[in-house]
């Protein structure tokens, strides 16, 4: 098969099965399910139609590309500079009105950014072809070269856990599509090698959203270290923005061949903006939405679980629970018996007494990011209840997982093996749903360094 022929699959006369919704998909690829590449195969070609059918701000030919990406980074750079500005002069943040409505865009994005990097986990094979240094490269640093505090993925988890929004159950299949696509590039990256180096390319460019998510964050008081980290890492200097240009010049075939790669580059380039974005996230929060929509959750866990002697305007909790679609009016019966009082700090509200602390009433039924939900609902952003800046702390010290039971398995497995053996043994805990355990920390160290070694 041509390098650049995008692989067609024949019919073979069979009624087809439904498709997987996007997240379906996406959780069977990170099992490892190894009937997935027919479903995979199947996602990615309909993705790529649907992305052929856009439009991209490209340059007509790839010798363009190193100044078309100093200019990008020069733009964004000048944006960012007019935002501090006007930040400076008194104008209110852009993006989040409130500490929830930045947890509600870290918990919709985490589909994505847990898998990152996902995209170039294919190539991992090419790792003796000089060609693809760039990009193994720039793979291999988003592992955080196996070192936990640097591996992007392990960031953004601790990042999660931190303010108690690991919880996905919640979100809509749609958060699911652009990690998707990256976990199918993942897999397929041999068959679709320019569009792989397309995606790259539009992903590692360095965009205005990032540097604002960064400073906003941090005024809200959460660690901005994941967001800050891909400002540095994706620069058109040195970084990755520069090292996808080059790689795309080092892969570009010779000859007839040249202009058709170029097009297939443009398609995987406009993969990026196959789902929803993160403005897209951004923008579509609604607090007194989301509030109600969380609440009508918990009503279904929670309209058996409470005694009937405490009424509110002549109905039991229960009652309230009961019927779907009353939240909103159970929240206004609450702020009419004065249990919830809006505008105040929220100690004054018997609601959130009985939610909030070891002692309360109704310890963990909320977690960290319904709490705070709840807490900007009832303020309404009062000067008492603002967050404080985040502060960066000192580093904590590095976990070790001397008896995790992969690692030594893997371990064991590598005794006494020839390098060339032992890479192939550690290639599949580089791959997304291992390479951010104990044992995929250990395998990129270990690949890094025969890498290093056998070159």
């Amino acid at each position: 098969m041509s390098l650049i022929e995008i692989p067609t699959r024949k019919s073979s006369g069979k009624t087809s099965m439904p498709a997987d919704t996007e997240r379906r998909l996406y959780d069977r690829l990170l099992a490892e399910d190894s009937t997935v590449d027919r479903a995979a195969l199947d996602f990615l070609r309909r993705q790529l139609s649907k992305a052929a059918a856009l439009s991209d701000d490209l340059p007509a030919s790839a010798e363009e590309l190193l100044q078309w990406s100093e200019t990008r980074c020069a733009s964004v750079a000048a944006e960012y500079a007019d935002y501090l500005e006007q930040r400076q002069q008194g104008a209110p943040r852009r993006y989040f009105r409130n500490k929830s409505h930045a947890l509600y865009f870290i918990l919709h994005v985490a589909p994505t950014k847990e898998v990152d990097g996902a995209w170039l986990a294919g190539l991992l094979p090419q790792w003796q072809d000089p060609r693809f240094d760039d990009l193994l490269d720039t793979y291999l640093e988003e592992l955080g070269e196996g070192v936990p505090r640097q591996n992007h993925v392990v960031i953004y988890r601790k990042l999660l856990a931190e303010h108690d929004c690991s919880d996905l159950s919640g979100l809509a299949d749609e958060y699911f599509l652009q990690g998707a696509v990256q976990l199918a590039l993942g897999r397929f990256g041999g068959q679709f090698l320019p569009e792989v180096i397309g995606f790259n390319l539009g992903y590692e460019q360095l965009p205005l959203h990032l540097l604002i998510s960064a400073y906003e964050l941090a005024e809200l008081g959460i660690d901005p270290h994941y967001f800050r980290l891909h400002v540095t890492i994706d620069n058109a200097s040195t970084g990755h923005a520069r090292k996808a240009v080059q790689s795309m010049l080092e892969l570009m075939p010779l000859g007839e061949e040249r202009d058709e790669f170029y097009r297939r580059m443009a398609v995987g380039y406009r993969l990026n903006d196959i789902g929803k974005g993160t403005t897209a996230v951004i923008t579509e929060f609604d607090l007194d939405h989301e509030v109600i929509a969380m609440l009508e959750r918990k009503a279904v866990f929670g309209r058996h679980m409470h005694s009937d002697y405490c009424r509110i305007e002549n109905r039991t909790i229960n009652q309230w629970l009961a019927t779907p679609g009353q939240m909103g009016g159970f929240l206004s019966a609450l702020e009419r018996k004065s249990w919830i009082k809006r505008g105040e700090a929220v100690e004054e509200s018997r609601f959130w007494r009985l939610i909030d602390g070891s002692d309360a009433a109704m310890f963990g039924v909320f977690n960290g990011y319904e709490k705070q939900l709840l807490r900007d609902w009832i303020t309404q952003d009062c000067p008492a209840s603002r967050p404080r800046p985040y502060v960066r702390r000192e580093a904590a010290v590095e976990e070790t997982f001397d008896d995790d039971a992969d690692l030594l398995n893997l371990e064991a497995a590598l005794a006494d093996k020839p390098a060339a053996e032992q890479m192939a043994l550690l290639m599949p805990w580089l791959q997304p749903q291992r390479h951010w355990r104990p044992a995929g920390l250990f395998a990129t160290r270990r690949f890094i360094q025969l890498r290093a070694r056998l070159r």
